[in-house]
């Protein structure tokens, strides 16, 4: 049965039987299920701003679902990585390109980011306590030891919960407390390239891309280190993916004030074929419109002398 045949059969279910029936705990599964993959579809869209306006919904939707089923490991693992998602492409990307005509409302869409992106944390550590109890509380306490209870199939739950937890940290500098949280995600998102650094076609390595470069306590330069998640993550995505060279060119051309290096990769970028690769059509899109705006701030970013 077809997800769209599949959706009205399980909805007529649950609006005829009572909260305490069994037939519709099974019916808000099945929908939970279902409702659990859609984000592949999302992801083949070639329209950003549809999915910018059809996602809320499908969260809310996934929230109600939760509300019923509060222990539903796919549903959890849907929220955590929609909302991070969500977040990214659709609220903090607004916030970087308006901050320039309007502070104000670039403050409040960053803060908006990062509610939604604890939201997202919140979420992913519920699912990692569904798979394993205590992980959440263990984590604080000992964060190398948690992670060691997890394994390859926890890994797209370590990933999102780190990933947007990370991104919630970015945006509070002025909050110590989420900052103090560092050590967490770093111990999540090493594990989780030590289970399976294919994961997400190498989405874990183009997150170290970014991550190297403020890493503490590590030997070595952190720029190298960069560049080697950066190989890493181009292999292993068959070099169909734009964000390892927007990330490569954000965290180390900038700080290195490499302009030419940083027009490369980001031309190298914006030259990728959306259509190539379907199930990443949605994200190089995106990221390929922040390569435009990265563009168009050279002279922002760069001491670029006059001729």
């Amino acid at each position: 049965m077809s997800l769209r045949s599949l959706f009205p059969a399980l909805l007529g279910l649950l609006v005829c039987v009572g909260p305490g029936c069994s037939i519709r705990k099974f019916a808000i599964n099945q929908l939970g299920d279902a409702l659990s993959q859609t984000g592949s579809a999302f992801a083949r869209d070639d329209d950003p701003d549809l999915i910018k306006d059809a996602a809320p919904f499908s969260l809310k939707l996934i929230e109600s679902l939760l509300a019923e089923a509060p222990n539903h490991a796919g549903l959890l693992l849907a929220a955590a990585s929609g909302f991070t998602q969500y977040a990214y492409a659709f609220v903090q990307q607004d916030a970087d390109e308006i901050e320039d005509r309007d502070l104000a409302v670039a403050t409040a869409l960053r803060d908006r980011a990062r509610r939604l992106y604890l939201r997202a944390r919140n979420y992913g550590l519920r699912g990692l306590d569904v798979s394993h109890p205590g992980f959440a509380s263990t984590l604080r306490a000992n964060p190398k030891l948690a992670v060691q209870i997890a394994r390859k199939p926890d890994v797209p739950a370590l990933y999102w919960t780190a990933a947007a937890w990370a991104a919630a940290i970015a945006l509070s500098k002025d909050k110590p407390e989420l900052v103090a949280d560092l050590p967490l995600v770093e111990a999540m998102m090493d594990h989780a390239l030590e289970l399976d650094e294919s994961f997400g076609e190498g989405s874990i390595h183009t997150f170290l891309i970014t991550y190297e470069m403020s890493r503490q306590g590590k030997a070595g330069d952190p720029a190298e280190r960069s560049r080697q998640h950066f190989g890493r993550a181009w292999r292993l995505s068959q070099g169909r993916q734009a964000a390892p060279l927007i990330a490569l060119a954000e965290a180390v051309t900038v700080q290195k004030q490499d302009i030419k290096e940083f027009e490369s990769l980001l031309n190298r970028a914006l030259a990728i074929d959306a259509d190539a690769d379907p199930d990443s059509r949605l994200i190089n899109l995106v990221m390929q419109r922040r390569a435009r705006w990265l563009l168009s701030r050279k002279e922002e970013l760069f001491l670029i002398s006059s001729p």
